[in-house]
C-alpha cells in the first residue's frame, strides 16, 4: 500500500457497496489536494480506520450492515473533533438530514448527486461550513415545527424498544439490552406498530427521527 501523501487532505470512505466506494475514490482522488486513505464496508471497520488514520473528512453512508450509522457520528465527533463528517446517502427524507446534522455531520449529500456535489461538500466541511442538498434544505425550511415527543399512548418500555429498533438492533439484541425475551420484544413491536399505524421498519425509523428519539 502506498503511504499517504502528507501534502494532501486525508479522507476515509465508508459505504457497503464496493462499486460505490470505487467511484467515490476516483472522484476524490482526482482532486490534486484530496486523497482517500482507506475504505470501509461496515461501521466497525469504519471506526477502526478513522481512529487509525485520523482523516480530515469522513464520507459516511447512512445505512450499512448492522443498521444505521447515525449513532457513530457523535462517537466520532467526541473522540476526533477535527474530523468532519459528510453523509452520503439515498435517504431523501428531510428528517434523516435533520438528525444527521444534529448528530454532528457537516454535510448531507444524496448519492444521486454525488458527482456534482460531493467535492463541494468536502471542501466546505474542511472550512467548517455546512453543505445540504438544495432540495432538502428547502424542505427543512418549509417543514412545520417538530413534534415535542411521542404520543402518550406509547409506554416508556415501548419508547425504549422503538428507539433501539430505529438504531438498527435486532429483536434478539434489543432483548439482551433490556433483559427481555425475544417473544416479549416482538410483542412490544407489534403493539408499537398497531398504536402508530405503521407497518415497516423504515416507517418506524422515520417516526423515531421526527420525534427526536435518537438523541
Amino acid at each position: 500500500m502506498t503511504a499517504p501523501d502528507p501534502e494532501r487532505t486525508k479522507i476515509v470512505i465508508a459505504d457497503d457497496h464496493a462499486v460505490v466506494r470505487s467511484g467515490l475514490r476516483m472522484l476524490l482522488d482526482g482532486e490534486p489536494d484530496l486523497e482517500v486513505v482507506a475504505e470501509a464496508g461496515d461501521v466497525p471497520t469504519m471506526l477502526r480506520y478513522v481512529r487509525a488514520h485520523r482523516p480530515r473528512v469522513l464520507v459516511l453512508d447512512l445505512q450499512m450492515p448492522g443498521g444505521s450509522s447515525l449513532p457513530a457520528i457523535p462517537e466520532i465527533k467526541e473522540s476526533l473533533p477535527d474530523t468532519a463528517i459528510v453523509v452520503l446517502t439515498m435517504q431523501s427524507d428531510p428528517a434523516f438530514a435533520r438528525e444527521a446534522l444534529r448528530a454532528g455531520a457537516t454535510g448531507y449529500v444524496l448519492k444521486e448527486a454525488a458527482n456534482d456535489e460531493l467535492v463541494t461538500a468536502v471542501r466546505l466541511a474542511l472550512e467548517g461550513r455546512t453543505y445540504l442538498h438544495p432540495e432538502l434544505g428547502a424542505k427543512l425550511a418549509a417543514a412545520p415545527p417538530e413534534p415535542a415527543g411521542p404520543p402518550d399512548d406509547l409506554t416508556e418500555r415501548e419508547v425504549e424498544v422503538l428507539r433501539l429498533i430505529a438504531l438498527g438492533h435486532t429483536n434478539a439484541e434489543i432483548g439482551a439490552q433490556l433483559y427481555l425475551s425475544v417473544r416479549t420484544v416482538e410483542s412490544h413491536r407489534a403493539h408499537i406498530q398497531q398504536k402508530l399505524r405503521l407497518s415497516t421498519r423504515a416507517e418506524l425509523v422515520r417516526y423515531a427521527l421526527e420525534h427526536q428519539m435518537l438523541d
